[in-house]
């Protein structure tokens, strides 16, 4: 089989690359470990950048979006149970989305269908070859039985336990992580959001963070020691420790009800230099990971499909390689403007176990720096509503 550009990852980076070039008359194969019930089923973040809603317009999936997500125009953090907004459209002009992950996956699957684009579901041992060559392909198996993929290209939308980051000679490539100590225990309920806006709380006992993906959908989070497991958190006592943790005013609105899923993730950042290596290119998790304070995985995913689709598009259409040959410099300038972001949030609201009492006076101060002053609420805003491609 042959294709002209092979996607590697069918979750919501490989789906919009694909229907982006699918509509713009480039054939994909979008090739995927999972089942697609499997992909639907996972629970992520859902703070959209008005770049990304302005990118998912732009590939004809935005309509139910625009019906059933939520405008934000700005969010709160707490100290000392003070509740500081951060005015986005006073600060900048610009606001965020909430829709989730999922729904942007399920949007994007069935836009896919819509057009006829070819996905294969359940590959196993997939392996890249001759990347450096003008014939690079795949080879994988499905069903116990061996396949070879030829293209002009190889997108690695496969996450950051996936092959393709791999597929770069390890001489090439340089890794930078930081791992944080602690996490994020998650609880999904069918419970109202406990404001109309994302609280991000600054707590002596841990951060929290109130989220919600509809009116009858909330998402919540404490951060946790690393140490901790699922099964140490009963509904009620994650809901003792949350409330605990917010304003006691806000605290008193809050509406609990049986977990639906439930779930600790650990906190790293991450990046992969280069995000291309001849004829692969990165895109998402399997070159860069944020911690989710700041709200920019997926949004940084987008923003590397913006780039690759545009240089792939510019290839095709106008024999100009420009644009891929700038991909990696011009997608990790923007990945890095996020980590530091992400950096500053994830430093700024966490109990850091190595903390001292100055540590923790600065971030005081860096908090009433944000409840006062214009310059500093600007640069919040603008990098949270998302930095231009």
């Amino acid at each position: 089989m042959r294709t002209q550009v092979a996607i590697i990852g069918g979750g919501p980076s490989g789906l919009l690359l694909s229907h982006l070039l699918n509509r713009a008359g480039i054939e994909t194969v979008v090739l995927e470990r999972q089942s697609r019930d499997y992909v639907l089923s996972r629970i992520r973040a859902g703070v959209l950048e008005r770049g990304t809603v302005d990118l998912l317009h732009r590939a004809g999936v935005g309509a139910r979006m625009t019906r059933e997500g939520h405008t934000h125009s700005g969010c709160y953090l707490t100290h000392d149970q003070q509740m500081i907004r951060m005015d986005f459209a006073a600060a900048c002009g610009a606001a965020v989305t909430v829709y989730g992950q999922t729904e942007v996956t399920r949007d994007l699957y069935d836009a896919q269908d819509a057009i006829g684009a070819q996905h294969i579901h359940g590959v196993e041992a997939v392996a890249l070859h001759d990347l450096d060559s003008a014939r690079p392909h795949i080879t994988y198996t499905l069903d116990g039985q061996s396949h070879r993929l030829d293209c002009d290209f190889i997108a690695g939308c496969d996450g950051f336990h996936g092959v393709s980051r791999k597929a770069i000679p390890a001489n090439l490539r340089r890794e930078y992580e930081k791992v944080y100590p602690f996490g994020w225990l998650g609880v999904l309920s069918e419970t109202p959001p406990l404001h109309e806006e994302l609280i991000y709380a600054n707590h002596p006992r841990g951060f929290a963070l109130a989220s919600m993906r509809n009116p009858m959908l909330s998402r919540y989070y404490i951060q946790v020691p690393l140490s901790d497991k699922v099964q140490d958190w009963s509904d009620a006592a994650f809901w003792e420790e949350f409330s605990a943790r917010m304003p006691e005013d806000v605290a008193a609105g809050l509406i609990t009800g049986p977990s639906i899923e439930k779930s600790i993730a650990p906190l790293r950042s991450f990046v992969s230099e280069p995000m291309r290596y001849g004829a692969l290119f990165l895109c998402g998790d399997a070159a860069h990971i944020v911690p989710p304070t700041g709200a920019k995985g997926l949004n940084l995913a987008a923003s590397d499909v913006h780039y690759l689709s545009t240089g792939l598009l510019a290839h095709y259409n106008e024999k100009d390689s420009a644009g891929l040959d700038d991909y990696s410099q011009k997608a990790l300038a923007r990945v890095w403007q996020a980590m530091r972001f992400s950096w500053q949030v994830t430093t700024l609201m966490h109990h850091f176990p190595e903390h001292s009492d100055y540590d923790r006076q600065m971030q005081r101060v860096e908090l009433m720096q944000l409840a006062t002053n214009p310059a500093a609420q600007r640069m919040f805003a603008e990098n949270y509503t998302g930095l231009p491609y």
